[in-house]
């Protein structure tokens, strides 16, 4: 049921319920507090003057069964008195001194406590409280029974009005009645107020949401106040909708760029089947050009949707193999291969023992797309230099050429899909702007991380950390 209702309505209600209780458990205290100190000093006042009435009159003066008699003026406290036998019988009494009320309702036997139970106690006196209704009207009567030691077979018998009693207590409960709904109602009121102002910048945020629902996630929650916990939400989800449009940018970049570089070789594996088409079966030379062509296109798509694939498959933080490797004998291999694809470059190379826990057919490719990266960017006699040494428990591989380097723009943006650095090269002269994409996501995916950073003399030195792995302790 409270799970259907808004949160405003929830937190209303609460305040309402909560002060309401406390509100009747102070009411039910201050009534049944002031019941018991308006009881106690009618007690009290009984218990006074109930000693005018402990021994009659002299005989002749005081009939013995004179109910009328009033003995005298009333005392203070007693309105009504009466002494019965134990049996019931009435020996003398009189009406009540207030009008209207007549005597108090009682029962032909009044039952008095034994002498082993709690009593008040006035030398061996056994005395009983209650409360009586009166024979006339819809008054009432507190009445004092009492045996006392000198007439233990008599029941001396005196009351006195709750009519005032009654009068305050209904009093004090109106009041109270009344007093408690108009506190309830401002309390409701203010509640309602404080309520709505601390939740209208949850409403600008369920705005805000309902509106990047729609499509348009430039919307951000106004001055979020970092001091509130709504505050402090509307932080958080300002800082996520910055990502989640950032990585919306890249991911419509990433597809417009994949799509352009797609469209190159399908182009051309068109072109190549048009020329098929237009009789290049019957001509040796053009049909040897047509199938050199599409297979050269198809394998060029194709190892753009394996690296297009490979990114996918990190983003989505797919783990990769984990074994020990000889990152030292992997670096080897990467510069052997790099000389016999150009054996006129001199690359220097300066390894130490290093083992790190990964994937070792992508490190390969990530020294495979660094050295590349070298040839493309640096004139064909430049030399190159590969450095791998161990420091503070981590393996770090440097990479550095000597080419025309990188701006402080082109260095900041190095590692993103798709961008190269050089707008100038062509697609048949330089790659895509993956493969130091793929550097970056395999050695984050390996626990580390790739930066690149001028070389001494001009150039740009790109530089892979690791996490040593077991097997080789850090220097």
């Amino acid at each position: 049921m409270l799970a259907r209702l808004s949160l405003r309505t929830r937190l209303l209600l609460g305040v309402v319920v909560l002060a309401a209780l406390g509100l009747a458990a102070a009411d039910i205290a201050t009534y049944v507090s002031l019941s018991g100190f308006l009881m106690h000093r009618v007690n009290a006042g009984l218990e006074a003057g109930h000693r005018v009435f402990e021994h009659p009159a002299p005989k002749g003066t005081l009939p013995e069964q004179d109910a009328g008699d009033r003995h005298g003026p009333p005392p203070q406290g007693v309105d009504w008195y009466e002494v019965r036998t134990l049996g019931g019988r009435v020996l003398r009494g009189n009406e009540s001194f207030v009008e209207g009320l007549g005597s108090p309702k009682l029962p032909a036997r009044i039952e008095l406590p034994a002498r082993h139970d709690k009593q008040d106690k006035e030398g061996d006196e056994l005395v009983r409280y209650f409360r009586a209704p009166a024979t006339k009207g819809d008054g009432s009567f507190r009445v004092r029974a009492s045996i006392e030691s000198d007439r233990p077979h008599q029941i001396l018998l005196v009351a006195s009005s709750l009519g005032g009693v009654d009068s305050t207590l209904h009093r004090l409960l109106l009041i109270e009645l009344i007093a408690t709904a108009a506190v309830l109602a401002a309390l409701a009121a203010l509640a309602l107020w404080v309520v709505r102002v601390g939740l209208r910048p949850l409403r600008r945020i369920e705005q805000t949401t309902a509106a990047i629902t729609a499509g348009d996630l430039s919307q951000r929650v106004d001055h979020p106040d970092p001091r509130t916990e709504v505050g402090r939400v509307g932080t958080a989800l300002n800082t996520m909708l910055d990502r989640i449009e950032a990585s919306d940018r890249r991911l419509r970049r990433f597809v417009a760029d994949a799509s352009h570089e797609l469209r190159t070789p399908l182009a051309a594996v068109r072109a190549y089947a048009e020329l098929f088409g237009r009789g290049a079966a019957s001509r040796p030379e053009d049909l040897e050009r047509s199938m050199s062509g599409i297979t050269h296109e198809a394998e060029r798509m194709s190892l753009l949707v394996d690296d297009l694939l490979l990114l996918a498959r990190l983003d989505e933080r797919r783990p990769l193999e984990r074994k020990p490797v000889d990152l030292a004998a992997v670096v080897g291999q990467a510069v052997d291969a790099a000389r016999v694809v150009e054996p006129d470059r001199p690359i220097d190379l300066s390894v130490e023992p290093a083992t790190v826990t990964g994937d070792e057919a992508r490190l390969r490719q990530v020294l495979d797309n660094l050295l590349a990266n070298a040839r493309a960017h640096a004139p064909g006699e430049t030399p190159v230099a590969v450095e791998l040494r161990r420091s503070d428990g981590r393996v770090e591989l440097a990479v550095a050429d000597h080419g025309p380097g990188l701006t402080e723009e082109q260095a900041d943006r190095v590692f993103e899909r798709f961008y190269r650095g050089d707008s100038s090269r062509t697609r048949a002269s330089g790659g895509v702007g993956l493969g130091l994409s793929i550097v970056a996501a395999v050695t984050e995916a390996h626990g580390g991380t790739a930066k690149v950073r001028p070389t001494p003399g001009g150039g740009a030195t790109f530089v892979i950390t690791l996490p040593l792995g077991a097997g080789v302790p850090p220097r």
